[in-house]
């Protein structure tokens, strides 16, 4: 059933809910406060700091809000997105939609094997589903939808977010209106998270940081 609303959702999201357009030209004069930690072209060179190249509008922009709102709590950048307005997280996620992820790399290559198989086939016994669904198989995500993609991301890096989402110090999915609850998060991530054990995590965080 869950996958079911999943699918639902992800088709519901691609019929197109309008939101403000970003303009590529001026996302990049913004982002030079950005690439100190996420690099020049958006491919950071720290673990623990996101590469946002190729990572569609939308995510962006609504990570940039949460992050205003208080809704995801960051603290490096508290002080960055204060001043910023809608049309500047929409102007950067242009932006940095159109830059090219680099492939990162992984550990070691059973643990890669391991992670693609939760990441395209997910783990029917303990009730995770695929990442390929929302993520799409390439890692791409999903723009419309507003499913970040996973291309070439650390491992480090999603290593953290998988263990904050389910510990539940990260809470601010990438919701839709199909599958809103109550606090405006569709827990998608929170209880996909919550069912996976370290080593699925390790072994997914390798598998995607590959691609």
């Amino acid at each position: 059933m869950r996958h079911f609303i999943t699918v639902i959702a992800m088709t519901l999201a691609t019929m197109g809910f309008a939101h403000a357009a970003g303009n590529i030209t001026a996302g990049q004069g913004k982002a030079g406060m950005c690439m100190g930690c996420h690099g020049m072209d958006g491919n950071s060179m720290v673990p623990m700091f996101p590469s946002l190249a190729g990572q569609n509008e939308r995510y962006i922009a609504k990570q940039l809000r949460d992050v205003k709102s208080g809704a995801r709590v960051i603290n490096e950048m508290t002080g960055l997105v204060g001043a910023l307005q809608d049309q500047d997280f929409e102007d950067l996620g242009a932006f940095y939609f159109t830059q090219v992820a680099k492939a990162g790399q992984g550990a070691d290559a059973a643990l890669a094997e391991l992670g693609k198989t939760l990441y395209m086939g997910g783990n029917a016994e303990t009730g995770v589903a695929a990442c390929a669904a929302c993520h799409s198989p390439t890692g791409k995500g999903n723009s419309a939808a507003g499913y970040p993609s996973l291309q070439g991301q650390h491992a480090p890096y999603v290593v953290a977010q998988l263990k904050k989402f389910r510990e539940g110090a990260r809470h601010n999915g990438a919701a839709t209106a199909a599958v809103r609850i109550n606090d405006g998060d569709t827990r998608m991530m929170r209880d996909i998270a919550f069912k996976l054990k370290d080593f699925e995590i390790d072994a997914l965080a390798a598998y995607v940081a590959g691609m």
